[in-house]
């Protein structure tokens, strides 16, 4: 049972200070995975949180709400980390991949490609938008565990990296390269995905002989996968990749994942196939608490480029190029959601809602992963925290609460509330639940703010709609 706002008056931490990054430090001092707010976040004269240089109150006013804003600094910050802590702990030839199904937009795949990353993508739909942003398709890897024959011959076509799943994909890949043997006569890159019998997500920690997972090759099956791919000559295969899990805080398992990869390499060259790429996955986690505590970007780099060499010299082997594919530590920090706050339900004894004018269906995550998150009334940053509320979104549905048991200063509406670390799977996740209009977003950086994403309109949610003439005809 949550007390009433009476009898926590106790309460005064400034509910927004708290939470800004420390500034002034260097780049390679501020890690954005760690912090609950973009690296740019300040308070200004007026008391309000500022973003990007740009007062996130007077971006709602302009551009309305709920609103996703990015810091471009922020998101450049941390792909320049990925990569500058993969040049100095690799001794090899290395590249970072976005996991763009965290936030798979042209705008975001195009400041990731103009980092220098390649896209990892998992539909023909991000393989499409990465194209269209002008990304290089040898520096795109399409994964997925059903891709369709149309996809598969959009990525024959295009001549991305397929980073095969299972015995159909690669059986029918096959098949596709034959059929198209006069049209196409490049051999099509690919990389088998396995099962290393690792699983990590936050907390746990699981190695297992064969672990329970939809994805990938088990390795007992390595041997005849490899024999098969060897008699593929419009196949050409580069590689391996594994991906332990998401929102991961431990460095170990990834560590122990080098062993695993540098002992199908042995594997391969039984059937004269060499491994010339290694991508280790993502995963590493962000902070969405306090109490959250990520290792930093170099630090995970650190870690897991050792390994990799350890892993190969205790081999005698050479060194592969090293991928990874971050995600959500790359755009997780960089975005906040701003909403309007509006009516408030208070239940004596109980609690008080507080309803914002957004929800589950641009941030669907709490309800369906219980995933916790932080808020700060952006109008009156250095105003204590007096009360204890559950945010609620607007639709019609009883679990759709963003967060509970939050401290916030005393709220009015028309407030506006920031929720942090929302740029990873809230956008991409985003729905038109109860026929609701996705958000805007928008880009602060280099003195501009950039329209991203175009706000829906009730006419969008029309525009797939059919209705039969004989139905129209029928209305009374």
């Amino acid at each position: 049972m949550v007390s009433t706002p009476s009898k926590i008056t106790t309460i005064t931490t400034n509910s927004g200070l708290q939470y800004l990054p420390k500034l002034g430090g260097s780049i390679k001092e501020s890690s954005p995975n760690q912090e609950l707010l973009p690296l740019t976040a300040k308070v200004n004269n007026l008391d309000h949180l500022e973003i990007g240089g740009w007062d996130v109150p007077g971006l709602v006013e302009k551009f309305g709400s709920p609103l996703y804003i990015v810091d471009e600094y922020t998101l450049r910050t941390a792909c320049r980390q990925y990569r500058e802590a993969l040049k100095q702990y690799y001794p090899g030839e290395s590249l970072v991949l976005y996991a763009s199904k965290a936030w798979n937009s042209l705008a975001i795949c195009a400041l990731c490609g103009s980092e220098g990353l390649g896209i990892d993508v998992v539909s023909g739909g991000e393989l499409y938008t990465a194209l269209q942003a002008g990304v290089k398709s040898e520096k795109i890897y399409f994964h997925g565990n059903n891709k369709s024959v149309a996809e598969l011959n959009l990525a024959i076509e295009t001549d991305c990296i397929i980073v095969v799943d299972n015995w159909l994909e690669l059986e029918t890949l096959a098949a596709l390269k034959k059929e198209q043997k006069e049209q196409l006569q490049n051999p099509t890159k690919i990389m088998i995905r396995l099962t290393p019998g690792i699983e990590c997500h936050t907390h746990e920690y699981i190695r297992t002989g064969h672990l329970d997972s939809k994805f990938g090759f088990d390795p007992n099956q390595l041997n005849d996968v490899f024999a098969f791919i060897s008699k593929q000559e419009l196949l050409s295969f580069i590689g391996i990749h594994a991906h332990i899990g998401s929102q991961i805080f431990e460095i170990q398992p990834h560590q122990d994942l080098a062993d695993v990869m540098v002992d199908a390499i042995t594997t391969a060259s039984v059937h004269n196939l060499s491994i010339k790429e290694i991508n280790i996955g993502g995963g590493l986690g962000i902070r969405y608490t306090e109490a959250d505590d990520p290792p930093s970007i170099e630090t995970w780099v650190q870690k897991v480029s050792t390994a990799m060499v350890d892993a190969c010299q205790s081999k005698q082997l050479p060194l592969p190029k090293l991928l990874c594919e971050p995600g959500r530590s790359i755009i997780g920090p960089a975005c906040v959601t701003a909403y309007t706050v509006g009516s408030q339900k208070q239940i004596p004894e109980i609690r008080t809602y507080i309803s914002v004018d957004g929800g589950m269906s641009d941030n669907p995550r709490p309800i369906t992963y219980q995933s916790v998150y932080r808020a700060v009334v952006a109008n009156k940053l250095s105003e204590p925290s007096t009360e204890t509320v559950t945010i609620a979104g607007k639709h019609c549905e009883s679990g759709d609460v963003l967060i509970k048991n939050a401290n916030l200063p005393v709220t009015q509406p028309g407030d506006c509330l920031v929720v942090m670390t929302t740029g990873a799977y809230n956008y991409s996740m985003a729905s038109n639940y109860n026929r609701v209009p996705r958000p805007a977003a928008v880009l602060v950086g280099n003195n501009e703010v950039n329209v991203i994403l175009q706000r829906e309109t009730y006419q969008d949610l029309l525009n797939q709609d059919i209705l039969p003439e004989r139905i129209t005809m029928g209305v009374q």
